[in-house]
């Protein structure tokens, strides 16, 4: 007989989001509508509407952020990034990375509380529909108490829904355009399954997130929290409970009996808090730093005539009676390594080539017959125009004798930020080849200073006996 683990006689919460029995513990925090949390409000209105206008936004021609995956190109303000700008990408992340390290150094998970998407959307956009649809915190209480679906909660889910597919919509812009999703939206599935699938997969999965993962995604699924206990020392800013000030604990308000803290165990910090937790258990991972335990308490000390402050944006140092000190080993490693990446990263992009350029061979025959005498094959060349403005780009071959250049579109224009490919066709005498192949030289400018000369291989008749015709596969030639 199989034997059932005894969850209920379990000797504590693992995670304030599971009970000892180990059913799902479902938070509703009470909002705390304080100094802190208004700054909070404010700032995360103003990153949901940064994140909905980039799309519609332009910067010489292009979105500010557009990451086309098909096209291999990347757009960050105005600078287009391809494929063989791997070391800028390289530099580019590790950057990032030293920043986060640094940030999360000083000022704790300041991100996770202020600016992650999580945050933000959950505590700003679903739970205020969850608690304007459910009779706020209370009533969504008394709707887990009594269990099952009522009408509110579906039609909560149905406005979810809703605004998870708006979230991804949105979010697929930043790969695709916004004109390319309009087009999408208007058009039928049929025409674009793999978008679709994308876009239904996301909707989907930002759907599960806020309507029943929430917080338990900073609490088990981001890696961030784990990160925190090697990147945190003791003079990092936390938010953090004074228990010098609030112990011992002692319910009531003033006058406070001889001995007790200013801390009258009220509750108010623990159920505001987001992720469920107790600050006055100390530093937790799962502390996200959104500041509402601050609010909670500032109010409860000014009802009952105490300074603000008992739970407050402190380092462990301080709460100690240690003096902090901003100047460490981390504080200083970190600015100077991110120093030189970032000074690394903005010499090889100042340095790097305004056009690149690429050869590749004609999608059609290798070669064919012009006339009696010569050949003709045909030749891409991929243009890819870094600067803003738009170039034109002028080819010819160098050195070919009686070779010759037919070029549909010469000089070849390229919008600025874009990558186009130009045909041309290249005619060569057939004594020119030998064992079926030659190579030719062609030289590209544009008139602003850019000017380069490609090597690209021709494939023609074979003059070996016993060699079959078009067997010889040209390469490829490419500018850095």
């Amino acid at each position: 007989m199989a034997v059932q683990p005894q969850l209920a006689n379990a000797p504590g919460r693992v995670l304030s989001t599971l009970n000892e029995d180990g059913s799902r513990r479902w938070i509703r925090p009470r909002p705390s509508p304080g100094a802190w949390w208004q700054a909070r409000r404010v700032l995360a209105y103003v990153l949901m509407f940064v994140f909905f206008a980039i799309p519609y936004l332009r910067i010489g021609g292009k979105p500010p952020i557009l990451l086309d995956l098909p096209a291999r190109e990347f757009t960050l303000f105005g600078t287009t990034f391809l494929p063989t700008d791997t070391l800028l990408f390289m530099l580019l992340f590790v950057s990032s990375g030293i920043l986060i390290f640094l940030v999360t150094t000083l000022f704790g998970r300041v991100w996770c509380g202020w600016g992650c998407p999580q945050t933000v959307y959950m505590e700003f956009l679903f739970r205020p529909v969850e608690r304007a649809l459910e009779g706020g915190f209370r009533g969504s209480l008394r709707m887990d108490r009594r269990g099952g679906l009522s009408p509110r909660r579906v039609l909560k889910l149905v406005i979810y829904f809703g605004l998870s597919m708006f979230l991804a919509h949105t979010f697929l812009a930043y790969f695709v355009g916004i004109d390319r999703l309009v087009q999408w939206v208007q058009g039928s599935p049929h025409d674009h399954p793999v978008a679709f699938v994308v876009m239904a997969g996301t909707t989907l999965a930002i759907f599960i997130d806020f309507s029943w993962y929430r917080e338990q995604t900073c609490l088990v699924a981001c890696p961030y929290g784990r990160l925190q206990s090697v990147l945190f020392d003791r003079s990092t800013l936390i938010v953090a409970y004074d228990p010098a000030r609030g112990e011992p604990r002692m319910p009531g308000t003033n006058p406070r009996p001889g001995g007790a803290g200013d801390c009258i165990d009220c509750g108010n910090c623990t159920r505001t808090c987001p992720t469920g937790i107790d600050i006055r258990d100390g530093l937790q991972m799962e502390c996200v730093h959104c500041t509402q335990c601050i609010d909670a308490c500032d109010e409860i000390m000014v009802n009952i005539g105490k300074p603000k402050g008992l739970i407050r944006y402190a380092s462990q140092n301080g709460l100690a009676g240690r003096p902090g000190r901003l100047l460490r080993t981390r504080t200083i490693l970190y600015p100077i390594a991110l120093c030189l990446s970032l000074g690394l990263f903005m010499f090889f992009l100042d340095n790097r080539a305004t056009t690149e350029v690429t050869l590749l061979r004609g999608t059609g025959a290798l070669y064919q017959d012009y006339d009696a005498q010569s050949v003709v094959s045909d030749v891409r060349l991929k243009f890819s125009n870094r600067n803003r403005d738009e170039h034109r780009y002028r080819i010819e071959i160098v050195g070919g004798g009686e070779t010759r250049l037919i070029a549909p579109l010469n000089p070849f224009p390229v919008p600025g930020g874009h990558t186009l490919t130009a045909t041309v066709f290249v005619v060569s005498p057939r004594s020119s080849f030998s064992g079926g192949h030659r190579h030719v030289m062609f030289r590209v400018e544009d008139g602003h200073g850019f000017g380069r000369n490609y090597v690209h291989p021709l494939a023609g008749p074979q003059e070996a006996p016993g060699v079959p015709a078009n067997s010889a596969q040209p390469g490829k030639g490419s500018a850095r």
